[in-house]
């Protein structure tokens, strides 16, 4: 058989232009994330150490600010006194007393009465919220309202007043056992 080489088929001589390839999306979103990630980091760095300028007037408005917080007056903390002035604090247990002390001694420390003060409240709600939960658990608890100093009116949750030690011990054991801290104070009957 013969075959005509004259008409030979032409390759196409343009060179093929590779298919349009597109960047998967996984990629995109690594590089978007990882963008994103620096462009925080810089406004973190940004906002944790600003830039020291060389400007005089910045500097001077930093003086002053300091100038102004140092002649700021400094906050008092005086409840301690306040603390010292009103109640007195007793110890856990009772100390033993001598036996060959005067009557008139253990007539005057009989005369003594001890509290447990568990909450102190600005808001006569709060107070009242404690006094009932602290009834549910069986235990004589009062409210006593208290002006201190600044003309201001506190709220105290107070327990008791005991006069033995034994049940003084029982309802701060209660206290305890249902996660309440309790404050023991010693004072005259009224």
């Amino acid at each position: 058989m013969s075959r005509d080489y004259a008409k030979k088929p032409r390759t196409n001589t343009r060179r093929r232009t590779p298919p349009n390839r597109q960047l998967p999306a996984w990629l995109w979103l690594f590089v978007g994330v990882v963008l994103g990630a620096f462009i925080l980091f810089l406004v973190y760095l940004w906002e944790l150490a600003p830039l020291p300028s060389r400007d005089k007037a910045s500097t001077t408005t930093t003086q002053t600010k300091t100038e102004t917080d140092n002649k700021a007056p400094k906050p008092r903390f005086d409840f301690y006194k306040l603390l010292q002035e009103s109640e007195v604090i007793v110890p856990a247990t009772e100390t033993p007393r001598a036996t060959d002390a005067p009557v008139a001694d253990t007539a005057a420390a009989d005369a003594m009465e001890y509290l447990l003060q568990v909450g102190s409240f600005a808001n006569p709600a709060d107070a009242d919220r404690l006094r009932a939960q602290l009834i549910m658990l069986n235990l004589d608890a009062r409210i006593e309202k208290v002006t201190i100093r600044n003309g201001e009116l506190w709220h105290r949750v107070m327990v008791g007043p005991f006069t033995d030690q034994a049940r003084l011990n029982t309802a701060r054991s209660t206290l305890v056992a249902n996660q309440y801290n309790a404050l023991m104070l010693k004072r005259k009957p009224e």
